[in-house]
């Protein structure tokens, strides 16, 4: 069992940064973040495999927000920039010892592990 628990969110301003860090209880082969906007399903932002980015985030975060992993590979950390009211959401960690590692359509299923959430909200 992993325990995963987010921390970072918050309400800013569109334009704003946040950076969200994700602990876990032990090393994990693959971390990722996704996130859920109201009423939407749960879209993949980044994956990080034994420490090394493997998916991206999509098109519409891309350049703007960027996940690596510290040296122990225990946490797991979203820098956000020029944040949006779209980007408005729950943002989740989840792990897994598995391949794939991806945070692409359809891949949330696939993750053993889930932290409660932290919230971010951008006002415009």
């Amino acid at each position: 069992q992993v325990h995963l628990e987010e921390s970072g969110g918050g309400s800013v301003v569109a334009g704003g940064s946040l950076t969200l860090s994700c602990t876990a209880s032990r090393r994990t082969l693959c971390m990722a973040w996704f996130r859920q906007a109201p009423g939407k399903g749960r879209e993949g932002v980044a994956s990080v495999y034994s420490g090394s980015i493997v998916s991206r985030a999509p098109k519409s975060m891309d350049d703007r927000f960027t996940a690596y992993q510290d040296s122990s590979r225990f946490a797991l950390y979203l820098e956000m920039s020029g944040l949006k009211s779209e980007d408005s959401g729950m943002y989740y960690c989840a792990a897994k010892d598995s391949h794939p590692c991806s945070a692409a359509f359809g891949a949330a299923q696939e993750y053993t592990w889930w932290g409660q959430g932290t919230q971010v909200t951008v006002s415009s």
